[in-house]
Parts: structure tokens; sequence; C-alpha cells
């Protein structure tokens, strides 16, 4: 499975607010961050929770905590499915 994004690359979450399961965090919705690495392939949560699997990248994503919460001067670092992922 070919990776969409390198480490480096600037990337913007997904603003969906789903009517089901989803591992992508409220509060790290629309928002920017970093991908500083991978962390595998596996099934999309969301899907899985349906009884659907369908694996795909996973990345460990950074975000400032000033982006994520609006003050703070320490990152947070999420695994996040490509799904979840943009194009800043």
């Amino acid at each position: 499975m070919s990776e969409r994004y390198r480490r480096g690359d600037r990337v913007r979450t997904s603003t969906v607010d789903p009517d089901h399961h989803t591992r992508l965090p409220r509060y790290a919705r629309g928002k920017h961050g970093v991908v500083v690495g991978g962390d595998g392939v596996h099934p999309l949560a969301d899907l899985s929770a349906q009884g659907i699997e369908r694996p795909q990248q996973v990345y460990l994503v950074r975000f400032t905590a000033r982006e994520l919460f609006g003050h703070g001067d320490h990152s947070v670092t999420l695994s996040l499915w490509e799904d979840y992922l943009s194009d800043e």
C-alpha cells in the first residue's frame, strides 16, 4: 500500500461530524498538523464498527497545543487514518 503523505507534510483533518463511531477526536477536527511518521496499515475503525474491513495507512500527526486548544506550548501526536486527512 502506497503512502499518500510523507514525514514533514502539512495536513488538515476532516471537519465531518459523522453520526457513527469515529476515531478522529472532536477537538482535532478541522485542525492543521504535520505528519511525523507512519503507524502501519490498519482497518479503518469507523467502518470496522459497522462490520466492514477496509485497511488503510495510519499516520502519526503532530499538532501544536495552540492549534488544538488555543493555548499551551507543547504538542500532541495522534494516530490518524488517511481518510481523516487532506492536503493543507
